[in-house]
This record gives structure tokens, sequence and C-alpha cells, in this order.
């Protein structure tokens, strides 16, 4: 846990600007937004089956653009 204290005399500006620069210095904001976006793995099948349907996909893709469409 950080502990910033304002400093005697310190404008608000000048204490927001060191606590943000210690928080970023922690990285308890980026551990923060890791932890609030986890996604489960995929399993080997799933990850399979999506390969495959992004190639298929380009294939289709390219063949439209060759036909002009």
């Amino acid at each position: 846990m950080i502990e910033i204290k304002r400093k005697e005399g310190e404008s608000p500006n000048a204490f927001l600007y060191r606590f943000t620069k210690k928080m970023q210095q922690s990285g308890i904001l980026k551990e923060a937004k890791k932890r609030r976006s986890y996604a489960r793995p995929a399993n080997k099948n799933g990850k399979r089956a999506s390969a495959m349907y992004r190639s298929n996909k380009k294939v289709e893709i390219e063949k439209q653009r060759k036909l002009g469409k």
C-alpha cells in the first residue's frame, strides 16, 4: 500500500502529480487492470477451430477481392 502525505505548502496539482507518478511506478494500477479482465485460456480444439475459421475467411476474402467484389 502506498502512503503519500501532502507536504507543507504543496499545491493540490503538485500533490496529485506526485501521487499519480508513485502509483505508476509501483505497478498497482497495471496489476489491477490485468486482474479486472481475466480471460479463461482456450482449449486445444477451440484454438484449432478458430485458426481454421480465420484461414478459411482469408481465402474467401481473397477470392472476392480477385473477382472485384
